[in-house]
């Protein structure tokens, strides 16, 4: 098999139509739209808490507010709800919060129902961590990149990076999207909830 073989990308229409009907069949089942749900919000609650370890700690977790209180503080780190993020990061880290729902939704499925190992489904996992990892922290992104680059001797001109650090929510996205292609295509030729997975 060749390298082109081996990694296909998502280039034709028909592959994003397959991504859709396959995201779509998976999620009309109650159980794993449920999971994709409880998936996304989970790692967008990670994804802001994770910008804002100490105030969590220190105001929701430890201070001596009343509980209403430390729930509106915590709501306030929320994108479009408190102002730590811009229109573009905000909408930037809901949708990969969203794909990383789907993903862990996708591979949720594809694990119970095809009764996949580890391995077999390693890029729907690889997917998931490197979209957390990627999106859930601009700056520790690049802190963590940057000490793991530093090894092979890059410098830290990393930290001045154009986008200040949402190049790593946007590698996140592609991966993620990456991800539920490679997903969708492993079920290609399946049947998801009786309807057949082919485009």
């Amino acid at each position: 098999m060749s390298t082109a073989e081996g990694l296909r990308l998502p280039t034709t229409r028909g592959d994003w139509r397959l991504m859709g009907r396959t995201v779509r069949l998976v999620l009309t089942l109650p159980v794993y739209a449920a999971v994709a749900v409880i998936a996304a919000i989970v790692s967008l609650t990670l994804f802001v808490v994770s910008l804002n370890v100490p105030l969590v700690l220190d105001l929701v977790v430890g201070g001596s507010l009343p509980l209403a209180s430390r729930l509106r503080v915590l709501g306030e780190l929320y994108p479009f709800v408190g102002t730590s993020f811009n229109p573009a990061q905000g909408i930037l880290l809901v949708v990969v919060a969203a794909l990383t729902g789907i993903d862990i939704g996708l591979v949720t499925y594809h694990f119970r129902e095809h009764g996949l190992d580890l391995q077999q489904g390693g890029a729907g996992v690889a997917g998931v961590v490197l979209g957390t990892l990627g999106a859930g922290c601009a700056a520790c992104g690049s802190a963590v990149l940057l000490g793991l680059l530093s090894l092979l001797g890059v410098s830290t001109s990393l930290l001045f990076l154009p986008l200040d650090g949402l190049e790593f929510a946007l590698l996140a996205l592609a991966v993620l999207t990456l991800s539920i292609y490679w997903l969708a295509e492993g079920m290609r030729g399946g049947e998801i909830n009786g309807c057949p997975v082919d485009i």
